[in-house]
């Protein structure tokens, strides 16, 4: 592969290291690489899900950010604490601002709340070179904060972000460039990779690749043929080549539709399942509203208790809406033409989709859409103004209703 053709950045990959339990050992005044600790989702329950386990905790017990509750070990040394989103948002926000002190906002591509790109292409003869830039970040993060990290440099987002997954989280910073693709990348395992999961991984066993460098020699129109404009990109990205967008600006991308989804913490009934169904349709039209959005394509999911399935169902409106008994008129017949009548719900999801810019609403003999309209936008702003549980229906105050609990929440999570 001739790489001259193809652009050379400086790009770090930064990665928090446990970064949930680090931040709750920091509070604790505890060494987060020594102490064993794991943030769960809900202590009240057995069953909730551990969201992080401290370095320690892994290494000694394997305990997994997906193990539950119920699994950690009887050991009196383990520290068990409540996961407060609030805190982790706001330390990820002093992380960014100190990353705002050594290049333009531009250059910072938060990935998730523990994870970011930054390119510090032209930052030479200010820092040094891209290791001493990293070196430098990651010793500044660990003294004004107590936490670590693991950094990837790469010519690309794709080749930092590998390098850091596969390299960097054992050895603190590691850096690939085109010309150790081969070496660094062609032998590991093509499920270790970025970018290929379970299901993908099972499709490039049958095909006989098990390894990155198996892909990179694999025919690139096999692999268009068999997995679209996405086995060209897995052709790429085996040789090391990504042409992604460095900076933010130009990655921002028109919103596709709305959805609001919700795991509950018991079996709900079919009778409670409306009411949840509302409150989520609730938050559906007003998210679009504030987008200045109306959409034509309602899509409701529901999955059944014990992994016994469910259905996943839409339907087209003639025209956009973004109110909300529209939109849960649509979900209630969906509802009673798929769901079986007897099994217990546990998830619920409802989506809009196909979006149009909400202009005056056309009017119909019978129903006056545009009331509808405004008193949607009335209790947007009463919400804005006052809260989010400033104003809400009726059926939101009972055992069934979500918003009041989820308000306190912040991604599904106490604040």
């Amino acid at each position: 592969m001739d790489y001259h053709t193809f652009p050379r950045n400086n790009i770090l990959c930064i990665d928090m290291r446990s970064f949930y339990a680090s931040v709750e050992c920091v509070k604790l005044g505890l060494d987060p690489m020594t102490t064993m600790l794991a943030v769960v989702g809900d202590k009240t329950r057995s069953g909730s899900i551990i969201l992080a386990a401290s370095p320690a905790l892994k290494q000694r017990y394997g305990v997994k950010n997906v193990s539950r509750y119920f699994e950690l070990p009887e050991d009196p040394n383990i520290h068990i604490v409540q996961a407060r989103m609030g805190d982790y948002v706001k330390v990820s926000i002093e992380i960014t601002k100190l990353l705002y002190r050594y290049a333009p906002r531009e250059a910072i591509h938060p990935y998730s709340v523990d994870e970011m790109w930054l390119t510090v292409n032209g930052l030479e003869k200010i820092y040094g070179n891209a290791y001493q830039i990293a070196h430098m970040l990651k010793t500044e993060i660990y003294e004004t904060m107590g936490l670590t990290c693991a950094i990837g440099i790469g010519d690309n987002k794709f080749l930092a972000k590998v390098v850091m997954d596969l390299y960097a989280k054992k050895t603190g910073i590691a850096t690939c460039r085109y010309e150790d693709v081969e070496a660094l990348l062609w032998p590991v395992e093509v499920e270790k990779i970025w970018g290929i999961g379970s299901r993908l991984k099972k499709h490039l066993q049958r095909m006989g690749i098990l390894t990155l460098g198996q892909l990179a020699q694999h025919p690139l129109e096999q692999l268009k043929k068999r997995f679209g404009i996405m086995g060209e990109q897995l052709y790429w990205h085996a040789w090391g080549i990504d042409l992604s967008p460095i900076y933010t600006e130009a990655e921002k991308e028109e919103q596709k539709g709305f959805s609001h989804g919700i795991t509950l913490l018991r079996d709900y009934s079919e009778e409670e399942t409306y009411v949840c169904m509302l409150d989520l349709c609730e938050e559906v039209a007003r998210r679009t509203r504030a987008s200045k959005k109306a959409g034509r394509t309602i899509h409701l999911s529901i999955g059944y208790a014990n992994n016994l399935g469910g259905f996943h169902r839409s339907r087209s409106l003639d025209l956009p809406t973004n109110v909300t008994m529209d939109i849960y008129h649509v979900c209630l017949q969906l509802f009673h033409e798929f769901y079986d009548h007897h099994s217990k719900i546990r998830r619920v999801t409802v989506s809009l989709n196909n979006l149009y810019d909400d202009i005056e609403t056309q009017l119909q003999l019978f129903e006056d859409k545009g009331k509808k309209k405004d008193i949607g936008y009335v209790m947007d702003t009463i919400r804005d103004q006052h809260g989010s549980t400033a104003i809400l229906r009726a059926t939101s105050y009972t055992d069934a209703g979500i918003t009041i609990e989820r308000s306190k929440k912040i991604g599904g999570h106490y604040a």
